[in-house]
C-alpha cells in the first residue's frame, strides 16, 4: 500500500485517538483543570507530571486534554454551522433570477471582505457571556460565505440539467431537489472546504484567545494555552509552548489529510453527472 493511500488512514486513526483522550480526559488524569499547586509551580515533564506544569502550578497534560474538548467542539459545532448556511445560501443564490443571485453574491462578498475578528468580536458584544456554544455559533456565523460561493457554481452548472428540469415539472420542491438532486452532485466541491472549516475554525479560536479575546479564563482550551507561550519563552518553560502546539498542528494536519480524502472518494462515489 502507498504512502499516500496509508495517510488518511494514520490521520483518521491519530485524530480518533486524540478525540477518545479527551473525551476520557477524567479517567486518563488523575487532576483536576482547576487544581492548582503552587509547590510544583512551572515543573518540567516528569514522571509525575508528565507534560510538565504551568506557573499556576496546573498539570500540562490534564488541560491539554479538557482544553481540547473546548477546540475540538467549537471547530465541529462551527463547521457543521456554516456548512449548512452556505449549502442554503448557495443553492437559493444558484436558483434564482440573475438580479437575485448577483445582490446575494454581493452580500456575501461584502460580509467576506469584513477582518472576521471584527465580526466575531461585534457578535460577541452582542450576544453578551462568552462560552465555548456562543463562541462555536458565532465563528460558524463568520465563516460559511467561501463555501457559499462554491455551491451557486456548482447548483448553476447542473441546475439546466434534464433530470432537474424532470423534478421541477413535477412540482418536486426546493429541499427535495437539493437534499435529492443537488447535494450529491456538489458534495464532493465543497466536502474538503468544509473540513478545511473545522481546522479554520480551530485556529480562529487559537487566535482570539491568544489575543486574549477568546474563552474566558475559567474555561481551558488549546488557545489559551498558547496564549502563555510568551511568558513560558522567556522564562524558560519551553514545555508550555511545545507541546500543546503540536498537539494543535498534528490535531489539523489531520484534519486537512482526512478533509482531502474525502473529497477525493466523493469524486468518484458521489457524482451523477
Amino acid at each position: 500500500m502507498s504512502l499516500m493511500k496509508k495517510l488518511p488512514k494514520a490521520a483518521f486513526c491519530t485524530l480518533l485517538g486524540i478525540i477518545i483522550c479527551c473525551g476520557l480526559a477524567g479517567v486518563l488524569s488523575p487532576y483536576s483543570p482547576e487544581m492548582m499547586d503552587s509547590s510544583a509551580a512551572s515543573v518540567a515533564p516528569c514522571i509525575a507530571h508528565p507534560f510538565g506544569t504551568d506557573p499556576m502550578g496546573r498539570d500540562l497534560l490534564t488541560l491539554i486534554l479538557y482544553g481540547g474538548r473546548a477546540s475540538l467542539l467549537i471547530g465541529l459545532i462551527s463547521g457543521l454551522i456554516s456548512t449548512a448556511i452556505a449549502v442554503v445560501y448557495g443553492t437559493v443564490s444558484g436558483l434564482a433570477g440573475e438580479w437575485i443571485s448577483d445582490l446575494l453574491m454581493r452580500f456575501s462578498e461584502l460580509i467576506m471582505s469584513l477582518p472576521q475578528i471584527l465580526l466575531i468580536l461585534f457578535l460577541q458584544a452582542l450576544w453578551g457571556k462568552t462560552t465555548v456554544l456562543s463562541l462555536a455559533v458565532i465563528i460558524g456565523l463568520t465563516g460559511w460565505m467561501q463555501i457559499a460561493k462554491v455551491v451557486r457554481s456548482e447548483v448553476r452548472q447542473i441546475r439546466g440539467s434534464d433530470y432537474v428540469l424532470a423534478v421541477k415539472t413535477m412540482e418536486g420542491g426546493f429541499w427535495y431537489i437539493l437534499w435529492r438532486h443537488f447535494l450529491p452532485n456538489f458534495i464532493s466541491s465543497i466536502m474538503f472546504m468544509v473540513v478545511t472549516n473545522i481546522g479554520q475554525a480551530m485556529i480562529t479560536e487559537s487566535t482570539l484567545s491568544f489575543l486574549g479575546l477568546g474563552l474566558p479564563l475559567t474555561m481551558v482550551s488549546w488557545g489559551s494555552l498558547l496564549s502563555m507561550s510568551q511568558e513560558a519563552m522567556l522564562s524558560g518553560n519551553w514545555w508550555m509552548v511545545l507541546l500543546p502546539g503540536t498537539v494543535l498542528i498534528v490535531t489539523l494536519v489531520c484534519v486537512t489529510a482526512i478533509g482531502e480524502s474525502v473529497r477525493k472518494q466523493n469524486n468518484k462515489l458521489h457524482s451523477n453527472l
